[in-house]
């Protein structure tokens, strides 16, 4: 009598350890990847059911006008970040971007302090679908156009 395995069960064999080999991939993946997920909360979400403090999220919503303020080192801003339900007080130190202004959009990668206040390490600003380049602002409909056209055909 042969101790071979028969083909059949040589295939069941490799699919078994193949399918082992692809969990223990996924686990080591997921255990390596899980401080890096970033949560997206809007003011409503932290108002209503705050992430822990120091766990890394994303908050969007609407700079509030008259919210921003520029702190005596010169380098950090404070403003408010809102969503018509609830506000979030946003601090930030770096340069922050071109478009980020009041009443336009924001999304803040950071963390939230105890005290409530979101402890943004990144800003990306949002436009609107009316945004236009300064350089094309001073410029009458016509000549922006050619201006675009002119950059395209390159």
């Amino acid at each position: 009598m042969s101790t071979a395995l028969k083909p059949k069960h040589q295939r069941l064999v490799l699919v078994i350890l193949a399918l082992v080999v692809l969990i223990g991939a996924a686990l080591l993946a997921i255990w390596g990847l899980r401080g890096q997920a970033s949560y997206f909360y809007v003011p409503s979400d932290i108002a209503s059911d705050p992430p822990e403090p120091g766990r890394a999220v994303r908050l969007g919503g609407m700079v509030q006008e008259g919210s921003i303020q520029t702190l005596a080192d010169g380098v950090t801003v404070s403003f408010v970040v809102g969503d018509g339900e609830a506000t979030v007080p946003v601090r930030y130190t770096g340069i922050t971007p071109d478009l980020f202004v009041e009443g336009s959009g924001v999304v803040a990668d950071g963390r939230l302090a105890a005290d409530g206040t979101f402890v943004a390490d990144s800003l990306l600003a949002k436009h609107d679908e009316n945004y236009m380049p300064r350089e094309l602002e001073d410029m009458s409909e016509a000549q922006a156009k050619a201006v675009v056209a002119e950059t395209t055909a390159k």
